[in-house]
């Protein structure tokens, strides 16, 4: 079936941002501030990074959180307006985006059929047309449940922003460091595919758990069997990064809530453990992770920030939230506790013996139905999807710089690859474990650098712990 894919200035603006008294958008932020076209230029370059980490959050569009943010790609303006008019074939008028302050969102569906219906030939226009007419949706926007949801206009929370004055941490962190604003969700689907990619480059299903040749593109994963259930033999044949990894005897971690178990019969916990779901973990489900013993690799967020503090951080670290610090939309926890969850993994790669070495990737895996008004490019059969935010922090990203290029999860692998095994692809014809993916993602023409975000001639920047709860 055919589908459309688509760290004293900085302390004293710190303390600025910490005092001001009004809720609204800080100083103005461009991407002028340094030279785009500038390359790594000393000696080591990316080799004074011996640590990567990345972040990664749940389900917003790059519209909803930075879609007023200064010198960015945000909402199209006019006369100092938002410019944007939806559908809406429930009230029949025009639907804008609006500032929202409510803490949890609802959002809309988020499949490859809610993306070809949000895309609209590149129309971006069906966002709300998207949404199913019933109770979880609010169809009936004037139902008293569903007023915390609903905009001054009736608009769905789908056409909902937020900006500094409900996520002033992400805010200050794109201010002083590096803003992405065409990073683009890796799939045209839902989490697992987008943690997928993360991880391997690709989404698919394989009639073989033990024969990579088996499988086949697939980014709806739905059925039993094209999904790995913690507990369960694993299911996903095709290589992932964790291969080349262990071949080339690079450390990694992959952290997820401290009440995961990934391997039963499990401990009786509260519940309101921070759990991490298989969608946000798929590494147990990996035939290689078992093959190379590597199991213990995936740890939870106590051992990540022991090691941040002891100096003992892997090479490659991901971490991703367990529920309530997820900020998916109409989850027990609100885009604040996200918010905070990120700020403590960030503080403690500042505050620890590795921060001199270290860059910080911070994104979201899709866009949870939000509004966004750029189009998805095409780059194979499975996306990419809809935009996302993207953050890079480190002591040597450039000070409030803005990044346009294209990127997505693949760009993230890259840059492993280029730094820590000698540029070595996760590429059938030569990583000596063939499968049938369609593209070398890594290798796509469209495809941006990371090494753009950074300035490996400046000092070292030093750390900028921020109040997890500000």
């Amino acid at each position: 079936m055919l589908r459309l894919a688509l760290a004293v200035g900085l302390a004293l603006a710190i303390l600025a941002a910490c005092t001001s008294d009004e809720p609204g958008p800080g100083p103005a932020s461009s991407s002028g501030s340094a030279d785009p076209s500038a390359s790594p230029t000393s000696e080591d370059g990316i080799f004074k990074l011996d640590h990567l980490i990345f972040i990664v959050q749940e389900n917003r569009s790059f519209d909803h959180y930075f879609g007023t943010f200064p010198g960015a790609d945000g909402f199209p303006m006019k006369n100092g307006k938002i410019d944007v008019c939806i559908p809406d074939p429930v009230l029949h008028h025009c639907a804008r985006p609006w500032h929202d302050a409510e803490l949890v969102n609802k959002g809309g569906p988020h499949n490859w059929e809610a993306t070809a219906t949000d895309v609209n030939d590149g129309k971006m226009d069906g966002f709300i047309r998207a949404l199913p007419k019933t109770e979880r949706w609010c169809s009936i926007r004037t139902s008293p449940e569903c007023r915390p949801y609903v905009g001054p206009n009736g608009e769905p929370d789908v056409m909902s922003y937020h900006d500094d004055r409900e996520l002033p941490n992400y805010w200050t962190y794109a201010r002083q460091f590096v803003l992405q604003d065409h990073m683009f969700a890796p799939s045209d689907s839902w989490t697992l595919p987008s943690h997928l990619y993360l991880v391997s480059a690709w989404s698919a299903s394989c009639s073989d758990a033990y024969d990579p040749m088996s499988c086949v593109s697939n980014v709806d994963l739905r059925k039993p069997g094209e999904f790995h259930p913690y507990g369960k033999p694993p299911v996903y044949a095709w290589t992932d990064m964790t291969y080349l990894l262990e071949k080339f005897g690079v450390s990694w971690g992959y952290y997820v809530g401290p009440g995961t178990c990934i391997d039963p019969p499990c401990p009786d916990l509260p519940e309101n453990a921070e759990k991490t779901p298989s969608a946000k973990n798929p590494l147990p489900g990996f035939t290689t992770v078992h093959e190379n013993k590597q199991l213990g690799n995936i740890q939870s967020h106590d051992d990540y920030l022991t090691a941040a503090r002891t100096g003992t951080l892997p090479s490659v670290s991901w971490i991703v939230p367990g529920n309530h610090h997820s900020e998916h939309p109409a989850s027990s926890g609100t885009i604040v506790d996200g918010e905070a969850h990120v700020t403590r993994m960030i503080n403690a790669a500042m505050n620890g013996p590795d921060w001199d070495s270290t860059a910080i990737f911070v994104t979201w895996d899709d866009w949870g139905g939000f509004y966004d008004h750029v189009e998805p490019p095409f780059v194979d059969v499975n996306g990419y999807g809809i935009r996302v935010p993207g953050l890079v922090i480190s002591p040597y990203a450039k000070q409030g710089y803005i990044d346009h290029q294209v990127l997505s999860f693949d760009a993230y692998l890259k840059l492993i690859e280029d730094r820590f095994l000698g540029g070595q692809r996760l590429d059938p014809a030569t990583d000596g474990r063939p499968d049938p993916r369609p593209t070398v993602r890594e290798n796509v023409d469209i495809l941006g650098d990371l090494q753009e975000s950074f300035d490996f001639d400046q000092p070292p920047r030093p750390p900028m712990i921020l109040d997890p709860y500000p």
